[in-house]
């Protein structure tokens, strides 16, 4: 993959101008913060959004895919103030699951 940056751009943080890849594409949706059982195991969106980040990557590995080959993300939240309370563990998350990508 190929990170598309403009000459003279300033990098974008959290996120991708445009992303240049070639291979096969592998649709994932509907991934949600419960376990493999369709359990919620806490109410609280730290860990549902953990949960929900590795069932991503749990149905991308069966592809043979990895992290590094997430080309687009969508993340949908209901309760933008826990959302905004919880940004920094959120981050940590992510980059815990998904590295520098």
């Amino acid at each position: 993959m190929q990170n598309l940056l403009p000459a003279g751009w300033k990098p974008p943080i959290g996120y991708a101008n445009g992303i240049a890849a070639e291979g096969r594409i592998v649709f994932i949706a509907g991934q949600v913060g419960w376990n493999a059982q369709q359990q919620f195991e806490s109410e609280d969106i730290v860990p549902q959004f953990r949960q929900a980040l590795q069932n991503v990557l749990a149905v991308l590995k069966v592809a043979g895919g990895e992290a590094r080959h997430i080309c687009r993300m969508t993340a949908f939240c209901c309760d933008k103030p826990a959302y905004m309370a919880a940004r920094r563990q959120l981050g940590a998350i992510w980059r815990e699951l998904m590295g520098t990508h």
